[in-house]
């Protein structure tokens, strides 16, 4: 029976995308879209959506028959010596179109071991990357990725990195109080994208949601020229709505 009523966030995106594909790897020799909505239990309109993310990425084909099989993305996973670069280069395609779409630089950007780390990003001469000033690892209070990715953690969790970190200002925007920081967190909607209106750079705006797969804290972010500040919202809406594909690349 299809599931009519699934939230549509990128996580459940991304969940549904991993149902569709190991659908689709069970039958190697080929699956149609009327089998795949009974195996995964998917209903029709939010299937044709899947399968079309799956085929821009790469991650199906559709061949002559309208079946679908693995596509070169997925295949190339297949070993284990070329997965870490085959998912990297999946990744960065992604992160370059949607760099395209939004009109912005995009960070992929993950808390590890109790620290900040940028793991990938797209720029561009017309969607410039930020000017990293004062390392990331040490401005999360001021930062968008940072925000996002605290948001993410425990009130423990936060408190033990903001006790390792001091909050500097620098700008006149920063937030220097541990308090009022820990305070917008805890009061921070989930769906509702954490900002950096110029806090951590002047003349740069940032934007940033979350992107956890599993227990790994991550988040997809934006940056953006201030003097394109009036875009940042919708922009931001438009990461958090593509953030499927990027997610997906990383729980596979």
């Amino acid at each position: 029976m299809a599931l009519q009523h699934e939230p549509r966030t990128p996580y459940h995106a991304a969940q549904g995308a991993l149902r569709v594909l190991e659908t689709v790897v069970r039958h190697g020799t080929g699956v149609t879209g009327t089998e795949l909505a009974r195996h995964t239990g998917i209903g029709p309109e939010r299937l044709t959506g899947l399968l079309r993310m799956l085929r821009r990425e790469g991650y199906v084909e559709q061949v002559a028959d309208g079946a679908y099989v693995a596509g070169e993305a997925l295949a190339r996973l297949g070993s284990a010596e070329s997965r870490a670069r085959a998912l990297r280069e999946n990744l960065q395609r992604t992160l370059d179109r949607l760099r395209d779409s939004v009109g912005a630089a995009v960070y992929v950007s993950r808390y590890v071991d109790g620290e900040i780390r940028i793991d990938q990003f797209a720029a561009g001469p017309a969607t410039p990357v930020v000017n990293e000033w004062v390392d990331f690892r040490y401005s999360a209070h001021a930062t968008a990725i940072g925000k996002s990715l605290l948001g993410q953690l425990d009130h423990n969790g936060r408190r033990d990195h903001l006790s390792r970190h001091k909050m500097a200002r620098l700008t006149s925007r920063t937030i220097t109080s541990d308090k009022v920081l820990l305070s917008r967190l805890e009061s921070q909607p989930p769906t509702v994208p954490h900002l950096d209106l110029q806090e951590y750079a002047v003349g740069t705006v940032c934007a940033a949601v979350p992107i956890t797969a599993g227990s790994s804290v991550g988040c997809l972010a934006l940056s953006l020229p201030v003097r394109h500040a009036h875009r940042l919202r919708q922009a931001a809406d438009a990461l958090n709505r593509n953030a499927a594909p990027v997610l997906l690349s990383l729980a596979i």
